[in-house]
């Protein structure tokens, strides 16, 4: 038992290490920070799209979720990074991560986005027109707000896979969390600093998994 302890536990190991895992966890909270916003964004554009009333529209919104939802995010990440170079576009690995991630992850939140709008009541659309808003005004005013609370648990649920998957950014050499326990590892020769970086994933995301897992049983009970 000493002898697992030692190996995989090593408290000196993981002491001497931990200003470089923390450089580490910065770097993937600043890549998180990035993908976000913009795939929150970018999928609330494609759920309009995916609801317009022109079939082209539509069928691009249906083409973009399809295909990416069906793409490895570490697949596209390799064919930005090492693809792109042939055309001439060298992009760097944070660039490329940003980019894999969040064509990634718009296809998700576009999909629970477009259920949270259809699940607000046309009759909102229609007393929200009754009191003088235009089209842009009752949607960003009064049907948006109701859409995202209606799905704020497969949201927030996304958005934890999102910060788990920055793990691929390590493919290219970008130096999050698991990229910089990885080459500790192979400084250190023990597993230690492996075990490290998942006990700071860990740490991280368990607050909004429970809080996530509290927040659906309340909203069960409330049903």
């Amino acid at each position: 038992m000493d002898g697992f302890v030692a190996t995989f536990f090593n408290i000196d190991i993981a002491l001497e290490i931990l200003p470089a895992l923390g450089r580490g966890l910065l770097n993937t909270i600043y890549l998180a920070l990035i993908v976000f916003p913009c795939s929150f964004v970018a999928g609330l554009g494609l759920s309009i799209m995916g609801m317009s009333r022109s079939w082209i529209v539509r069928a691009m919104s249906v083409i973009y979720i399809d295909f990416f939802r069906s793409f490895p995010p570490v697949v596209l990440l390799i064919v930005i990074f090492y693809g792109l170079p042939f055309f001439g576009w060298r992009i760097d690995p944070l660039l490329a991560a940003s980019l894999a991630l969040i064509l990634n992850a718009a296809s998700y939140y576009a999909e629970v986005q477009r259920t949270g709008i259809e699940s607000v009541d046309r009759g909102q659309w229609e007393a929200a027109h009754s009191t003088g808003l235009n089209p842009s005004e009752t949607y960003l005013w009064v049907v948006l707000p109701q859409a995202l609370r209606n799905v704020v648990s497969p949201l927030i649920g996304n958005t934890i896979e999102l910060v788990k998957l920055t793990a691929i950014a390590s493919v290219v050499s970008y130096s999050e969390l698991l990229k910089v326990a990885k080459e500790m590892q192979s400084l250190m020769f023990s597993p230690t600093p492996l075990v490290a970086a998942a006990l700071i994933y860990f740490l991280m995301l368990w607050p909004f998994v429970r809080w996530l897992s509290r927040f659906e049983r309340g909203f069960m009970e409330r049903d």
